[in-house]
Parts: structure tokens; C-alpha cells; sequence
């Protein structure tokens, strides 16, 4: 008993588990909170979830700041220090959400509803499943005691949806000594379910970058009754359907590739089949057709893409206009040459009445993949494999946007993780940005252990 009584006490606080019934309760709590906020961006009011965080975190004996570009828009930085021996570890989540329609919702989208082991609302799983899952982990180390190599630094920032000039944008421009890393973790990856099943998970790599351009018809104006050949919508419209016809040539980076390879290995036999084809000469062509009708989100990735999104033209029924326009909204590979693909579309365009500009707008910049034979992607797989044994993890390329670009063209190797949710969520309009947002509270609980595993042992002193 005594042998017994000197293990345990020789046994350093930073290594024992937490008690994880308790953590899951406490988990819900914050998790609730947050989402009973109303961050909805415009207009955002972080602050809110800001001074929320702070509260919980000070109470901790955790130093945060708060930074504020505009009012009501507060980033909030918390830092637990380490040794200094290794650079920081960045863990970053956004407390704003996207707009909703509140009448299309069954469950009110701030009302945080538990039914039937999911949680319902705007912010589930983009992006308050994260943040709650940073506080945990923050608060975990913390109360263990948890001897660091690096610093841990956890940005809870304002504006990602539709303002990154207030987040962070403003903070890697006016307070970049905050929150420089060496390795930033952050939303773009995700668990797949399937037919309630782990199956794969994803960890976003690389992102392509959006750029607005616009199709600028001009011909004269005249009386509707006289048509005229000239005619700037005519013009704008033929443009508009030659550039939806459009594919551009498949292009593969290191991380596409590796996200095919890996992917067959996790599908159907047919679909597996498909995806090994895109390497071969003579069934490539047919693939990406395949991708394209039935697959379109794959069809992205392989190419820089261009969407005609909004057509602007005429104020009169009897009046022909002087002038048309329509907004293209551009994907483009991370290494694209943006000004070069510009002049392609005007060269597929033919016609010298239709001008194609870039648009100078609010944008993330452009910026390399993230390593996949980095330590801190060895380390989330080996941390996904803790909690689901014998899982495949795939690199991903998001074919969206996240902050993630601002810090990897700092020269951050930036990762994107999420927990697990269900393949059929998506098409059944349960997902992000959808009239519907939810997220299985046993996946949320995943979430937080495999946080507290990586952070662990990517950052932990190594005597821990």
C-alpha cells in the first residue's frame, strides 16, 4: 500500500487525465454561452464573447488582453508562457457568425438547443466549437500544471466572416508580436461520419484565394423598340456564358495530390476508382468531367475556378443601356499568377466591348501550403489516432477562405482541424452558414480531448 501510495504522489499533476465527465459538463456550459450570443457579422459584437472568455480565463489566473480596431469589436488574447525553447503555438477561432433567417430555423438559432444528442445553433460548427474548445484547453493546462516548451497563445478574434479588417487583418498588421508562432491551429478540417461511422478526417493545409473580377460591357445607349447589335447586355451575356463554360487546366500541389492519393484509400470502390484516374493520361479528361457534373467541390480543388455570381444592366424596359456588368467571384490555386489568368479571360472573352478588371477589395492574401511533413502534421494525425483508433488522415485544400492565409504569408505553418461531423449534415442543411447548424455533443467532446492531446504534445515540456 505504501509502494502504491508513493506512485501516485511521485506522479507529476501535469500528467494526470482530466476528470473528463466533469470537463464535458463545464465544456456544454461555455459552449451554451457562446452560442446564445448574438455575433452575427454585420454587425458582429464580439465583444460580448470577448469579455465572456476573459472573465472565464482571468478567473484561471490566465493574463488576456483585449485589442479593439472599432467598437464592439474586440480580438482577445490569452498567453500561458513556456521555456522559450521552442516558438509559440498559436490556437485560433472566430467568435463572429453569419447572418441567419431566424423564421427558416426549427430550433431558434440562438437559443443553443440540446435534442436528441445535438446541439442546434448558429456558431456550432463554424466557429464557437472551436473557440469552446480552446477554452478548455487553455483552462486544462492551466489548472494541470502542464510544464510548456512553447508559449500557448489562444486569439479569439472579431470579423472573419465578413470584416477581417477589425480581426486579423488588424492584428497581424498592428499587433503581430501578440500573436507570432511558429505553428497556428485553427478551423478548415474536419471528422467525416458516415452513416454515423468515423470514416476520414481532414486537415486544411492550403486555401485558395478569392479575387473579385468584373465583365465591363459598354455599347450606346438607344429606344428598346430599335435593337441594336451593340447591345451591352447581349454582349455581357454571351461573355458571361463562354465563361462558365470555362474550365481552367487541372494543376496538382503537394497537398491536392496527397488529398487524392489518401482519399481512394477511404472510399467505394467506384469513387476510389475515379480518383486514382485523374493521375492517368487517358482517363483524366473524363474524371474531371465526372467531378465537375456530380463532384464540384473536388472540381475546385484541382483548378483555379470562376463562378459569374451577379449581373448588373439596364433601369428601363424601353431603354437598350450604355452599359452592363457582372461580378465573377475567382478561386484561385495558392501559386496562381492572377494577372496573367485576367488576361486569359479577356482573351476568351473575344470582344472589344467587354473590358475584364480585377477588382482592388477586401481580400486574404496570397500565400503557400502549409508542410505536410511538418511535426505539427505528424502530431495531429498521431492525435486523431488517439481518439479514433486506426482513423486515415487526409490534408486538405479548402476551396473557401479562412484567416489562415494572413499567417501562413507571414511564414506560419498553419493548420485546419474541426471535430467530427456527419457526411449527411451538408446535404440535409445542417451545416455551416446553412438554415440550419448543428453538432453532435459527443463529437464536441471529442473535439476538446483531441485539442488537449495535440496541444499536449506539441507544446508540453519534453519531461511531461
Amino acid at each position: 500500500m505504501r509502494w502504491v501510495l508513493f506512485l501516485l504522489l511521485a506522479v507529476p499533476l501535469s500528467a494526470a487525465e482530466p476528470d473528463w465527465a466533469k470537463v464535458e459538463e463545464e465544456t456544454m456550459r461555455h459552449f451554451q454561452a457562446l452560442l446564445r450570443m448574438d455575433t452575427q457579422n454585420p454587425p458582429g459584437n464580439e465583444t460580448q464573447a470577448a469579455e465572456y472568455l476573459k472573465k472565464v480565463l482571468e478567473a484561471e489566473g490566465i493574463p488576456v488582453k483585449l485589442f479593439t480596431l472599432e467598437p464592439n469589436r474586440a480580438n482577445l488574447v490569452a498567453r500561458l508562457k513556456g521555456n522559450g525553447s521552442k516558438r509559440p503555438l498559436l490556437l485560433m477561432a472566430h467568435t463572429d457568425v453569419v447572418r441567419v433567417l431566424a423564421a427558416l430555423w426549427t430550433h431558434p438559432p440562438f437559443s443553443a438547443t440540446r435534442d436528441g444528442g445535438y446541439v442546434y445553433g448558429r456558431g456550432a460548427v463554424d466557429d464557437k466549437d472551436n473557440v469552446a474548445a480552446v477554452l478548455m484547453t487553455m483552462l486544462l493546462l492551466k489548472r494541470h500544471k502542464v510544464p510548456l516548451d512553447r508559449d500557448v497563445i489562444f486569439l479569439a478574434e472579431a470579423g472573419e466572416e465578413a470584416s477581417t479588417q477589425v480581426g486579423i487583418e488588424y492584428m497581424v498588421r498592428e499587433h503581430w508580436p501578440e500573436i507570432e508562432a511558429e505553428i497556428c491551429l485553427a478551423e478548415g478540417g474536419a471528422g467525416i461520419r458516415r452513416k454515423g461511422q468515423p470514416a476520414y478526417v481532414t486537415v486544411q493545409t492550403a486555401e485558395k484565394i478569392p479575387y473579385a473580377f468584373k465583365l465591363v460591357s459598354k455599347g450606346p445607349a438607344g429606344h428598346g423598340s430599335r435593337p441594336l447589335k451593340s447591345n451591352s447586355i447581349a454582349h455581357l451575356s454571351q461573355a458571361v456564358a463562354r465563361i462558365a463554360q470555362f474550365q481552367a487546366p487541372m494543376r496538382m500541389n503537394d497537398t491536392t495530390r496527397y488529398y487524392f492519393e489518401r482519399l481512394a484509400t477511404v472510399s467505394e470502390p467506384g469513387d476510389a476508382a475515379r480518383y486514382n484516374a485523374l493521375y492517368h493520361p487517358e482517363k483524366t479528361a473524363e474524371v474531371q468531367q465526372y467531378l465537375a457534373d456530380y463532384e464540384p467541390g473536388h472540381n475546385s480543388m484541382l483548378r483555379t475556378s470562376i463562378s459569374p455570381n451577379i449581373i448588373r444592366g439596364g433601369f428601363q424596359v424601353n431603354v437598350i443601356p450604355s452599359e452592363s456588368e457582372a461580378i465573377l467571384d475567382v478561386r484561385a490555386l495558392p501559386d496562381e499568377d492572377i494577372e496573367a489568368f485576367r488576361a486569359k479571360i479577356q482573351e476568351l472573352v473575344k470582344d472589344p466591348q467587354i473590358q475584364v478588371v480585377k477588382e482592388e477589395r477586401n481580400t486574404r492574401p496570397k500565400a503557400p501550403p502549409s508542410q505536410i511533413n511538418h511535426e505539427a502534421f505528424r502530431t495531429i494525425e498521431a492525435s486523431w489516432k488517439r481518439i479514433y483508433p486506426g482513423i486515415t488522415t487526409i490534408p486538405s485544400m479548402s476551396t473557401g477562405a479562412t484567416d489562415m492565409a494572413y499567417l501562413r504569408a507571414k511564414g506560419v505553418q498553419c493548420y485546419g482541424i474541426g471535430p467530427m461531423i456527419d457526411e449527411e449534415d451538408g446535404p440535409l442543411g445542417y451545416g455551416a452558414h446553412s438554415d440550419q447548424e448543428r453538432i453532435l455533443e459527443k463529437s464536441l467532446y471529442e473535439f476538446v480531448r483531441f485539442k488537449w492531446d495535440v496541444v499536449r504534445a506539441l507544446a508540453a515540456a519534453a519531461s511531461n
